[in-house]
């Protein structure tokens, strides 16, 4: 069986979403919402193309539709805190 490769997007997916995800969480945690914001929507670039490939390679469709809601919900409360 052929070992399949993968991109160094995967790779830098693989730490940035744990990172910056449960930075926010953290930062939710201290109660600083803005900043927890911030690291969220640091995260979500990741977290698309994670779930685009979830949804290309397995038909998770499910996982797709929630990032792009959570990374709208977001983009919100960060007009919502700093602008």
């Amino acid at each position: 069986m052929k070992k399949k490769t993968h991109s160094p997007l995967d790779t830098v997916s693989q730490f940035a979403i744990p990172t910056f995800t449960l930075g926010a969480q953290l930062a939710l945690s201290m109660k600083y919402p803005e900043w927890a914001l911030v690291l969220n929507m640091l995260a979500q670039p990741f977290w698309l193309y994670s779930s685009w490939q979830s949804y290309k390679n397995a038909g998770q469709v499910g996982i797709l539709i929630t990032t792009l809601a959570f990374s709208l919900i977001t983009a919100i409360g960060i007009v919502n805190y700093w602008l």
